[in-house]
């Protein structure tokens, strides 16, 4: 192995933490809560604690990713979280999005990243 799981782990929970805590948790991103925003599900006054609730359960997925703790699983619910995010972004938020199509290929690759990380500790 060329590169040490270790350090694929580290590239995985980066992802995670950097979307939650960043780009939701403090809020430096308007373009997440724009799109949370959007969603037909949540008003006016609960997209924002949403969008909390959602950057906290990635940081969270972060630090489970980074522990290498039952990977599979762990493989699973990213999976599961992402391809919610993405369909649920494409529906109700599609024309927010800047390139859904360049957004599909990196969530893509970045889930055969994951699957690849699971793999090499199931």
């Amino acid at each position: 192995m060329l590169i040490p799981v270790w350090l694929l782990r580290i590239a995985v929970a980066s992802v995670w933490v950097y979307e939650g805590l960043w780009c939701k948790l403090m809020t430096k991103s308007a373009h997440e809560f724009e799109v949370m925003s959007a969603m037909p599900f949540f008003g006016p006054g609960t997209f924002g604690l949403a969008l909390k609730m959602l950057g906290a359960f990635e940081v969270a997925l972060g630090i489970w990713a980074l522990t290498g703790a039952s990977p599979v699983s762990c493989a699973m619910v990213q999976t599961l979280l992402l391809v919610s995010l993405n369909t649920g972004g494409l529906l109700f938020a599609g024309k927010i999005i800047h390139e859904p199509l360049g957004m599909i290929v990196r969530n893509f690759s970045f889930l055969v990243l994951v699957w690849v990380v699971a793999g090499l500790h199931g």
